[in-house]
């Protein structure tokens, strides 16, 4: 996470009141009440956007947070919650239901009902706000099934957190170029209806949108094992409950050749770190091992087939218009 905000470096008395007002502005009006005296709150917040799609990632002491009731009518666009619980507990109440969140869980709720957020172990929690009507869902199966514990026991739900944690995570893409928000936004509906209506039990509903979403969950994990050395087909394969032979199958409808995909982002990778202030601080063979290139030879061959340099010549200056004194 990415911070923006962080009560460490802001006096006592201040916290309470700008945590509550970043939170209004990017978030949504919530009351927000914290246990502690105002020298041992401790806050640190992320955020980002994806398109439609709000992300706020925070780490903090014990707070307690509520929706009430004048608040809900507050917004006058209804929003979705979603809330990944990344490690201890918290308690989520809204419609009559409490639901309680373990690390790799998470549950939804409306902005237009009012809803109470428990964190009193403290806070280590991903939250996703999105417009409701972008899900194109019945109101009474998304009031059916907010409040309720998303978990292991849920094939799609256990996609879907990784995923979503993944997402929310990825800084290039909650900071990047709008491209990156219309391949991303869409197939991220379409995963959260998967999980909604296969939690309700509408499971006609459900296929499609899983399937949708396939290719983007396959090349997001990717993303994430890009430095495991026993990244392969198979691995991939079986982390989204596919054959092989499915994995070529959606990745070739996406025009994606498994094999060069995963070269030439890891090329990317080491070609940013050798150009990166840290670059001297390991060998050129160990930055290409680090991002799953064995042979030095190898890697030096692909890099400057790839950028029409080699890595030395790149990390030393040549590629980013500067010298540096050589080795």
């Amino acid at each position: 996470m990415s911070p923006v905000l962080d009560t460490a470096f802001m006096p006592p008395q201040d916290r309470e009141e700008v945590v509550r007002n970043a939170v209004w502005e990017s978030v949504v009006a919530v009351d927000i009440d914290h246990p502690l005296p105002a020298e041992d709150i401790s806050v640190r917040i992320g955020l980002g956007v994806v398109g439609p799609l709000r992300i706020l990632s925070a780490r903090a002491t014990a707070v307690t947070i509520r929706r009430t009731e004048r608040l809900a009518r507050v917004d006058e666009e209804p929003f979705l919650f979603l809330g990944l619980q990344m490690t201890g507990t918290s308690l989520v109440v809204q419609n009559g239901r409490e639901c309680l969140l373990g690390p790799g869980d998470f549950a939804v709720y409306e902005s237009t009902s009012p809803y109470t957020l428990l964190f009193d172990e403290g806070v280590d929690h991903h939250f996703l706000r999105l417009p409701r009507a972008a899900l194109a869902l019945p109101e009474r199966l998304l009031r059916d099934v907010c409040a309720i514990t998303l978990g292991p026991d849920n094939l799609v739900a256990r996609l879907a957190f990784t995923y979503f944690s993944q997402l929310a995570s990825a800084d290039e893409l909650r900071h990047g170029p709008h491209a990156d928000a219309d391949a991303v936004v869409e197939p991220s509906i379409e995963l959260l209806r998967a999980v909604l209506t296969s939690q309700h039990g509408s499971s006609g509903l459900a296929g499609s949108p899983m399937e949708a979403t396939l290719s983007l969950r396959i090349t997001q994990y990717i993303r994430t094992h890009l430095a495991d050395p026993d990244l392969s087909a198979a691995r991939i394969a079986a982390a989204h409950g596919i054959s092989v032979r499915h994995l070529y199958a959606v990745l070739s409808r996406s025009g994606i050749s498994l094999g060069d995909w995963i070269r030439a982002r890891r090329l990317a990778e080491c070609k940013r770190e050798l150009a990166g202030p840290n670059g001297r601080l390991r060998t050129i063979a160990a930055t290409g091992r680090k991002w799953g290139f064995v042979d030095a030879t190898h890697f030096s061959k692909v890099f400057k087939q790839a950028y029409g340099i080699s890595p030395r010549a790149w990390r030393d200056g040549s590629g980013h218009g500067r010298r540096r004194p050589s080795d």
